[in-house]
């Protein structure tokens, strides 16, 4: 059985981003039956930016709700907040020691991230943390959108290292599993984000949801409706082939392209389609929120699942490494 880790950062509400883009693939996997799925909310990787500590802890909740809201299910799959498990962080530095600094240097989140605001150590040394998340479990399959497969390739790079640099191979190489979906803003320039101000709330109200969708940005070309749209570049059909049927797809790519049908109308089309899916979401959501201690429960046992795996792993990076206190190598 494939083991498998996740995680997004605690930056509260979940967005459709978040949702069609990744949780619903974790879901799926979890559902097949045929892996082990381990879904961390990565607050250490939060502090690369200013925080507020007043909500920090609020926001780890709300991101954990949107986990299991969606479908995460703690009685198959492990759920748990990464700073609960300090092995994450002694890895991380045992890596560290055998991270090349060029391979870091290469990293392009980081050279773009460093561009638009001052520069922390943390966010430099962020991809060893993220090979350390990884590792540490010895997964075998990473879920990666395009902007993280650079990071998991040095997870592998690690893995490699380690074993180069010791002797022994502790860590399999984890496997990429594409998450191919990539859901932009609503302003249709980047990828959808809570700081940048594009997003839609995976637990707004319709009302909301509505909204946002309406003032959406489609296909610069069709600036009116008798104009024939190219769906292929439109955000909002990219959001219909996540959530409506093949039927309706169907219906809203010819009708785009023909002008048979407007914006409007295929945001209204989008909009029904978006509440089918995220109403039953937003109302799990809502029970949960209403039981915080059982929220945190789950995190507490998840972590502790996780604990014991990864004390175990370390255990064996400890012997491989001939740290002391540690049995000598056979």
């Amino acid at each position: 059985m494939a083991i498998i880790f996740s995680g997004m950062q605690p930056t509260g509400e979940l967005h459709l981003g978040n949702y069609l883009g990744a949780l619903r693939q974790w879901v799926a996997l979890q559902n097949s039956g045929q892996h082990e799925l381990i879904c961390a909310v990565v607050d250490a990787h939060a502090l690369t930016v200013s925080i507020d500590p007043k909500t920090f802890s609020d926001r780890v909740i709300e991101t954990a709700v949107g986990y299991l809201a969606a479908g995460i299910d703690p009685s198959v799959s492990s759920v748990f907040v990464q700073s609960q498990v300090k092995e994450h962080f002694e890895l991380a530095w045992y890596l560290s020691c055998v991270a090349p600094m060029g391979e870091l240097h290469r990293m392009t989140q980081f050279k773009e991230k460093s561009e638009q605001h001052s520069v922390n150590a943390g966010l430099f040394t962020y991809p060893v943390l993220m090979a350390a998340d990884i590792l540490l479990y010895r997964a075998t399959l990473v879920p990666v959108g395009a902007d993280q497969v650079q990071h998991l390739e040095l997870a592998r790079d690690l893995a490699r290292h380690f074993a180069n640099r010791f002797g022994v191979e502790v860590f399999p190489e984890p496997q990429p599993h594409p998450l191919r979906l990539r859901i932009r803003g609503i302003d249709g320039q980047e990828k959808m984000s809570k700081s940048k101000g594009n997003h839609i709330g995976m637990l707004e109200p319709p009302k909301a949801v509505w909204k946002k969708l309406a003032k959406a940005f489609t296909d610069p070309q069709r600036v009116t409706r008798e104009i024939p749209g190219n769906p292929e570049i439109c955000n909002i059909f990219t959001m219909h082939t996540a959530v409506s049927s093949p039927e309706r797809v169907e219906e809203v790519r010819v009708g785009c392209s023909t002008a048979g049908i407007g914006c409007g109308d295929c945001k209204k089309m989008l909009h029904e389609a978006l509440e089918v899916e995220l109403a039953p979401i937003r109302e799990r959501a809502e029970a949960l929120r209403r039981e915080p201690d059982r929220v945190r429960l789950t995190l507490a046992e998840g972590a502790e699942r996780c604990r014991e795996r990864a004390v175990e792993t370390m255990r064996d990076v400890r012997e491989t490494m001939g740290l002391y206190g540690s049995p000598p190598r056979s």
